[in-house]
């Protein structure tokens, strides 16, 4: 009689692999990634190189040297998170401090866990708080982006360093500006925030750009919008409330979702598998967690931006949101 071989169940296939789920991420920050290049030039890709060579070189090292192992560079991790710590960074950043934000990332927050599906921090996000800490100076010498011309060598006009909108209305308030008065004298408006903003990371000039990476996730369902919808809801809702109350003192919700890192965290970062809920409640709960912190960071905080410090805090909560949420096991009903 011929023997079968059975597996645990539940029996599912499907034409997915890590490798292809790490494609379409990079494909989707792809649009990012082109608008970075085209406002920062020959200092964005010089980034973008180091990190991801970088998070590909230490992970093949550890594995190759460290752990005997083969190799798991292939499944495109490392790739992703390398960009992704390069769209985090400034563009001045110096291509030292953005190297040891690689082995930061790679060494510390997923081998040392045990690679990828077992670390408990996003390590790129991981990597930026790092570095923010280890190098605060650096970390917020903002390059306001030059026109193409100039960007591309074309112009001997030369970058500037600036604050991020977040800097220059949390600068202004402490001065004691109103919101209205700052955003005049600064010339903000929305139309510049939606597609190319003053100042900040290499990843947070366009919003549109974010957005379309955003949609092409859903379409291509590697992520849900659970965990991403549910920070926008609560960070437009508590800017809401407080704008509100005191609209002189606390920015409105379009400022606060097209500003800073929101956007990039909330689609790229809070949605990583292995480090957010399993369960659409759970994600639901984490997704208000991250909101709300990062509200409270930027109103109340030190630092005018939260989301980082946020999805980090967050990520801790995971197993312990896992435990206490779970999906509805497959075959059974709800």
């Amino acid at each position: 009689m011929e023997k079968f071989v059975i597996s645990p169940s539940p029996h599912i296939h499907a034409p997915v692999s890590t490798a292809s789920i790490m494609r379409d991420v990079l494909i989707a920050l792809a649009p990012a990634t082109l608008v970075s290049l085209v406002f920062y030039g020959w200092a964005a890709l010089l980034l973008v190189c180091v990190c991801v060579l970088g998070s590909m070189l230490c992970e093949y090292l550890i594995t190759r040297f460290l752990q005997h192992g083969p190799s798991t560079v292939r499944d495109g991790s490392a790739a992703v998170t390398g960009l992704l710590l390069a769209l985090n960074l400034p563009v001045s950043c110096p291509w030292w401090v953005a190297v040891i934000g690689c082995i930061f990332a790679i060494g510390v927050v997923k081998m040392t866990f045990g690679g990828l599906g077992q670390n408990v921090f996003n390590p790129a996000i991981a990597a930026r708080v790092f570095l923010l800490v280890s190098f605060p100076s650096v970390m917020t010498d903002w390059t306001v982006p030059a026109d193409v011309a100039s960007a591309w060598g074309f112009s001997s006009v030369d970058a500037v360093s600036g604050a991020t909108p977040l800097g220059v209305v949390s600068e202004g308030l402490r001065s004691g500006m109103t919101v209205d008065e700052i955003f005049a004298a600064n010339h903000f408006s929305y139309k510049e925030m939606l597609f190319a903003r003053i100042g900040g990371s290499a990843g947070e000039l366009s919003a549109l750009a974010l957005l379309l990476g955003f949609a092409y996730l859903l379409l291509r369902k590697v992520i849900k919008a659970t965990t991403t919808l549910s920070i926008w809801a609560t960070i437009a809702g508590v800017s809401m409330i407080f704008s509100f109350i005191n609209p002189a003192s606390y920015t409105d919700p379009f400022f606060n979702m097209l500003t800073g890192g929101v956007l990039l965290g909330s689609i790229f970062m809070a949605t990583d598998y292995v480090t957010s809920p399993m369960s659409n409640t759970g994600c639901v709960i984490y997704g208000f967690g991250i909101g709300l912190q990062t509200m409270l960071i930027r109103y109340f905080g030190a630092y005018p931006e939260g989301m980082s410090f946020a999805i980090l805090l967050m990520n801790a909560f995971v197993p312990l949101i896992n435990r206490f949420c779970h999906q509805t096991k497959f075959g059974r009903a709800k």
